[in-house]
């Protein structure tokens, strides 16, 4: 008897004790891909049959079965599984993992069970033990395809156990052997002609039946088609289409895999209450004047379409909505359910469509996915992925990615074919590029956003926001990024610190890390061009440049600004050819803190200072008269004396950061982040490329650019985060403001979440500053901080600037990107508290 099951199947063994499994699993499968239950009771109490560790050997069996299943491993459970909550813990195992579990029971008479058991001296429990599993193996026979086993084989008896035989079969989307050449060609949806003509483009000879149809078509060089989904619909000839693809996928000329279109329409079909909209309407009419043979052939087709093809040894995967890397060459619902539909964000846009999850962004996989689904005005590589649906049934193109040749081959569309909800093509309004109105920022606004979906100002954050824009800012033409907020690690709840690397490590998970220096100054954003003439070409204004603020306000009059843009032009010389760029934006921070802050630390900060000694020496000398005296005020006396101390601390922590500064004399940048350049945006480099483009700007110019130490940590080595601890407290000892741990990635997600783009580890001298003299004395209280607020506004800015430097570099109009650079500033005002 052969027993198929799929290759990176869960494959659970069902049978009472004495049944065999353990031999059946031993004679078929390798001994690495069977977990065997007795085994892991042995592993965690040096007993397989201590049923007392049974919970502890099963939460071990499972992980170690997730860790297979993730590598697509075949996996198979040696264990009784008679009853139904260990058998659900697996299906819930297998679908998580997105791979199919499939049951083998082994149903052996009972009395042949009593008798193994017998036999072997280390089963020492009753016959009563197996009667109950044999009833409960049994009773489970009807019902384990409803609790979710993909495939079922009962082996009845002694007989059918000995002659079973495993046969792996590749799932229905593995065609890894099929290596091409193909041509991916995007959505049809009914448009036959353009289909036609593409197909002719692309060389391919179509075969006509008597009456001129289109039934077929072959390449005579021996390529294929792949069609991404979406055959019917809307268009003017969905028959026809059916009729030309299914010609060619019954001949081996192409491959098809469905679109959420056709599987709608074979629900139809069959009859299915369905919603008919989105272009059904349009199929059915057609197909009702059809033969009822040809709408049987096609039902039977939309029905033979699987969610995905996996092609060329894994290099190529065609989805209709795409596929993330995790789901490739997986079968499981959820699966199917994202190649057919992709995933939205739980939001609708302007036109109450909903908003789509950007897996695209995020693709770091080794295959190349061609997909199609949401329309586009035209196709373009995003990290190895490419949407094909040019939307021709809404007049756009019909277009077909040549693969391994990469090239794109469109037709236009004869006309519109069915007006689409949403433009094609956005319309922008009638205006001057570089225009700017109080339209565009006043009240309430929903800024999409690709990295993180819809972002809300209100409407008095706006209010805000335009006011500090509209008396402090620097020309709103040179205001094209501002930078995000930064949040601090989780509190330290333990010993005389409030914030602490080992917080910041585990806030990134596995993820490795690098440290940064945590420079005590002010963030800058430095935009410079390469001549005199960039200015008013690129950005409609003159100048070289400007140097910013992280709320638009310039640091420095005209006369000295130019001139430290002088100086960065020079340094960055070497760039403007490496990337091929006329201008460049360099996130930074501008040292010394005084360069910007001298009105605050006077007003603020040495006022405090300067009270505190004047006041607290006279104190204390009183203090002390009166304890002579004999007086009972030696609590008095101490707390006084640890007043004074924290004030010497605060004034000195305060002063280590005011520096002498006369134009640009004594002046510091430390550039930490290449933010964009004509055409390119860079946050996907790993930060360590950032930093070594600042250390060349050190080299240039070590009068002007500062270095930035930092420090590779790896969260899931004990060693690398105990260097890293060890690295902030010589820093913070020494004075150091403290660090900030970033991804070392640069920009990551964690699952379907956008991350933090750092978190900050400030010292415990600088805490004095931001929390006042005496805040060691309140760590119990300081603890409770809540952080989440802080979070939510780091993300959402984060977004926002990524947003704006995106349309930047894709030369949107201005008002564009100020969208998303004034949301920045909007959200600044939200009332988070700001020592956080």
């Amino acid at each position: 008897m052969d027993l198929t099951i799929p290759d990176m199947a869960l494959v659970v063994l069902i049978g009472a004790s004495g049944s065999g499994k353990s031999t059946f699993a031993r004679t078929r499968f390798a001994a690495t891909q069977v977990l065997s239950s007795d085994f892991f009771r042995g592993l965690v109490s040096d007993d397989e049959n201590d049923q007392g560790a049974s919970a502890e050997a099963f939460d071990a069996l499972h992980y170690i079965a997730g860790k297979r299943l993730r590598a697509g491993l075949v996996t198979v459970v040696d264990a009784t599984n008679t009853q139904p909550g260990p058998r659900a813990a697996l299906i819930r195992l297998a679908k998580e993992h997105n791979v199919l579990p499939v049951a083998v029971v082994l149903d052996l008479p009972e009395s042949v069970c009593v008798r193994r058991n017998a036999d072997r001296p280390d089963r020492d429990f009753g016959a009563h033990v197996v009667h109950r599993q044999v009833t409960e193996l049994r009773r489970s026979l009807r019902s384990l395809a409803k609790e979710g086993f993909r495939r079922v084989h009962v082996l009845r008896g002694e007989s059918e156990v000995d002659a079973a035989r495993i046969v792996v079969e590749p799932l229905r989307n593995d065609r890894r052997g099929e290596t091409g050449p193909f041509d991916v060609i995007g959505d049809v949806h009914g448009c036959r002609v353009e289909l036609e003509e593409l197909l002719g483009e692309l060389g391919y000879a179509i075969d006509r039946d008597e009456r001129g149809r289109a039934v077929g078509a072959a390449h005579p060089a021996g390529r294929r088609a792949v069609f991404v989904g979406d055959l019917v619909d809307r268009g003017p000839d969905t028959p026809g289409v059916l009729r030309l693809a299914m010609g060619m996928v019954e001949s081996g000329s192409a491959l098809a895999v469905s679109g959420n279109h056709e599987h709608k329409l074979l629900r139809a079909l069959r009859g299915k209450q369905v919603t008919v909209r989105h272009g059904l309407a349009e199929s059915l009419e057609q197909l009702a004047a059809e033969p009822p043979e040809f709408v049987e052939r096609a039902t039977a087709f939309c029905d033979s379409l699987i969610g995905h093809y996996v092609l060329d040894g894994g290099a190529l995967v065609v989805a209709h909505a795409g596929l993330p890397e995790e789901f490739h060459g997986r079968a499981s619902g959820r699966v199917r359910s994202f190649a057919l539909y992709g995933e939205t964000t739980g939001e609708t846009d302007e036109y109450g469509l909903p908003v789509r999850y950007p897996w695209a962004r995020d693709y770091r996989g080794r295959a190349m996915v061609l997909y199609g689904h949401t329309p586009v005005p035209d196709a373009e590589w995003v990290n190895s992925t490419m949407c094909l649906d040019t939307g021709c049934v809404f007049g756009g193109k019909l277009t077909a990615l040549r693969y391994p040749e990469r090239e794109l081959v469109s037709v236009a569309a004869h006309e519109v074919w069915y007006e689409p909800v949403r433009p094609l093509v956005a319309p922008l309004p009638d205006r001057e590029p570089t225009a700017l109105t109080l339209d565009d920022v006043m009240g309430r606004r929903v800024v999409q956003t690709w990295a993180q979906g819809a972002v809300t100002v209100r409407g008095e954050q706006s209010a805000a926001a335009l006011e500090v824009m509209s008396r402090f800012s620097v020309d709103p033409r040179w205001l094209v990024y501002l930078p995000p907020t930064m949040a601090p690690a989780e509190t330290h709840r333990d010993g005389d610190v409030l914030e602490h690397p080992r917080e910041a490590f585990a806030g990134f998970g596995s993820l490795p890390v690098l440290c940064e220096e945590k420079h005590m100054g002010s963030r800058a954003v430095v935009l410079v061009t390469r001549s005199a003439a960039v200015g008013p070409r690129r950005f409609a204004v003159e100048g070289d440049g400007a140097v910013y603020t992280r709320t638009g306000r310039p640091f420095f009059d005209e006369a000295t600004t130019a001139a430290l843009l002088h100086r960065v032009r020079a340094a960055v010389a070497d760039l403007w050819d490496e990337l091929d760029t006329d201008w460049l934006l360099l996130d930074a921070e501008l040292l010394p803190w005084s360069a910007k802050a001298m009105d605050l630390i006077t007003t603020r900060f040495a006022a405090v200072g300067a009270a505190a000694h004047a006041a607290l020496p006279a104190a204390l000398s009183a203090v002390g008269n009166a304890v002579d005296r004999g007086v009972p005020v030696g609590d008095l006396l101490s707390r006084t004396s640890a007043r004074l101390a924290n004030a010497s601390a605060f004034r000195d922590a305060y002063r280590r950061y005011c520096l002498p500064t006369a134009g640009l004399d004594g002046v510091r940048l430390a550039p930490f982040q290449v933010l964009a350049s004509e055409g390119t945006t860079y946050h996907d480099r790993p930060h360590t490329w950032h930093l070594a483009i600042a250390d060349r700007l050190h080299a240039a110019d070590p009068g002007l650019f500062t270095t930035t130490a930092r420090l590779e940590v790896d969260p899931t080595s004990a060693e690398s985060v105990a260097a890293g601890v060890a690295w902030w407290e010589s820093m913070t000892a020494a004075g150091g403001e403290g660090m900030v741990v970033k991804p070392a990635a640069n920009f990551v997600r964690t699952g379907r979440k956008l991350t933090l783009p750092g978190l900050k580890v400030r010292g415990p001298d600088y805490l004095r500053i931001v929390y006042g003299p005496d805040y060691p004395n309140h760590l119990s209280r300081l603890r409770d901080r809540k952080l989440g607020p802080k979070r939510s506004l780091a993300l959402r800015e984060y977004a926002l600037g990524l947003e704006a430097l995106d349309r930047l570099v894709k030369a949107e109009p201005l008002w564009r990107v100020h969208e998303a650079v004034f949301a920045v500033l909007a959200l600044e005002s939200e009332p988070v508290d700001p020592r956080l």
